[in-house]
């Protein structure tokens, strides 16, 4: 939970940044920050891949788990629900500043494949490098976003503390039922995801990688590694 809480203190100290100098805060500024920031994404997603001790289960996983997302269309389905609450809690009028900044930070902040890896890795093995990155950038986009659209941006905390809490949480308590060898593969998978969004990021390419549809293969060394293991023992026998 430290974590996110630093995530939303960040939040509300970006905000109140973007409302106290919004005519004075330079795009040319929060766009370098922004790149600086992607290219430390970049660095903690390698970080997490080259711990691997098994590169055949990542290509596996990562393969697998894509199919597996691009079928549910998990990344359109994420794209589709922040329309909805957007149209649900905005409507048709645009008067109140106020709740589009709410709404739209909310979305934005909570919606992401950043805050579901950074929830894991921090309820399983106790690491906030994740959450802590995406704190940095939550806090950054803050003051953009607090900027144009106002005070309500900053109340998007609340949110994200109870839904990024209540995932880190519900990680830890699944923890005790995962081998050290799953969590470290699982990191390794998410090191992979964590580049595509530093790639995203960066944009590096014309179209946008979809990252939410990739998350599947965080879940998959879990299966992976006891079915890898059977085999191993029947061919051993057989052989």
């Amino acid at each position: 939970m430290l974590a996110t809480i630093i995530n939303c203190t960040l939040i509300i100290v970006g905000s109140l940044i973007g409302i106290l100098f919004r005519n004075q805060i330079s795009q040319r500024f929060t766009t370098l920050v922004t790149q600086a920031l992607a290219l430390c994404v970049l660095g903690i997603g390698i970080s997490s891949t080259i711990k691997t001790q098994d590169t055949l289960c990542v290509i596996v996983c990562m393969v697998v788990g894509c199919l597996l997302g691009e079928a549910l269309r998990i990344e359109d389905r994420l794209d589709s629900f922040g329309d909805f609450l957007k149209q649900k809690l905005l409507g048709k009028s645009q008067e109140s500043r106020f709740t589009e900044g709410f709404v739209s930070a909310s979305v934005l902040f909570c919606v992401g494949a950043m805050a579901v890896m950074g929830a894991i890795d921090a309820g399983v093995r106790g690491d906030y490098t994740i959450l802590i990155s995406k704190s940095v950038i939550d806090g950054i986009t803050a003051i953009t976003f607090a900027a144009v659209m106002g005070i309500g941006v900053l109340f998007s905390s609340i949110p994200i503390l109870l839904y990024q809490g209540s995932l880190t949480l519900l990680a830890a308590l699944v923890s005790d039922y995962l081998s050290p060898a799953s969590i470290n593969e699982m990191s390794a998978v998410g090191g992979i995801i964590i580049m595509g969004i530093g790639f995203n990021l960066l944009q590096l390419s014309e179209k946008k990688l979809k990252v939410g549809n990739m998350l599947p293969a965080i879940f998959l060394p879990f299966l992976y590694l006891p079915l890898a293991n059977l085999f191993r023992g029947v061919f051993s026998q057989l052989f």
